[in-house]
């Protein structure tokens, strides 16, 4: 057996051989673009490589052909775009054109890249698989944000709570929350005198006497500085001044020294008024 293997091997290399010699046997890809140093060849392979993509994709368009086959065939056809690729940059190494620049895009086009895959690509019913249809799938456009001048117009009084007591619901329970404040504290400071007492502690005769005082109540004089309280008619609400307000007498005396001091200041000249400001301060005016 060994003898015929021998001789079958032998015979098959000289057949080879011969074919070979005749150039009926074609000559295969170099599986490194690297390895080809002559231009025609390199071209010839990349032309190959391109017919390869071209039958793949059109093989691809046909969804019958099953989930794995389309996957397989889709791998096949981005490895020949990676190796197409390759023996582009060959081909400009050994002094050819630039292919990357000036070739077609017809094949690249076909393809579809998944958003942040940058590479890979799937091609016809490859698009439509389960698991990569959502990956093409738009995310809707969220809502324009409103810009600072929009947003201003909708500001009114109400968004400062200026408008909080016109529903006539806070002010009630605002007093009555005011009341329960006041009750609390009043009790409280009695609790704290009743324990002092218990002590022993000794107190000041004023104070028995300010056990039910309200320390909350508005006093209705008026302040040192000249304040006056305007009263209005019987049921309107009482205001108090904790200014001095001028009367009517002051305030048009005010008003004739302004006239005159303006009429001075347009009519007399500087000598002028420094002689009268001389002669006020002689009469001790």
């Amino acid at each position: 057996m060994a003898r015929n293997a021998e001789k079958a091997m032998t015979a098959l290399a000289r057949f080879r051989q011969s074919q070979l010699e005749d150039g009926k046997v074609k000559e295969r890809r170099p599986f490194l673009a690297s390895e080809c140093n002559e231009l025609p060849k390199a071209e010839k392979w990349r032309r190959q490589i391109i017919g390869e993509i071209s039958k793949k994709v059109a093989q691809i368009q046909n969804a019958g052909l099953g989930e794995f086959r389309i996957r397989d065939l889709n791998d096949e056809i981005n490895k020949l775009l990676r190796e197409k690729g390759h023996w582009e940059v060959r081909i400009k190494e050994l002094g050819g054109p630039d292919y990357t620049k000036i070739g077609p895009k017809m094949l690249d086009h076909e393809g579809k890249e998944v958003p942040g895959n940058k590479g890979y690509k799937y091609f016809g019913a490859a698009r439509d698989l389960p698991g990569v249809r959502e990956l093409f799938e738009k995310e809707p456009i969220p809502p324009p944000r409103k810009t600072r001048a929009e947003l201003m117009k909708e500001i009114d009084a109400e968004y400062y709570g200026y408008r909080d007591e016109d529903d006539g619901v806070l002010l009630p329970l605002e007093q009555e929350h005011e009341k329960k404040v006041i009750t609390e504290a009043v009790e409280r400071w009695k609790k704290e005198k009743l324990s002092r007492h218990e002590k022993g502690e000794k107190e000041d005769d004023d104070d028995d006497d300010d056990d039910e005082v309200n320390i909350y109540a508005v006093d209705d004089e008026s302040d040192d500085e000249g304040g006056e309280a305007m009263e209005e008619e019987e049921g309107q609400q009482k205001f108090i001044a904790h200014v001095p307000v001028p009367s009517q007498k002051e305030i048009e005396e005010a008003i004739v020294r302004r006239k005159k001091m303006e009429l001075l200041q347009k009519y007399a000249s500087e000598t002028l008024m420094a002689q009268s400001e001389e002669a006020k301060t002689l009469l001790g005016l």
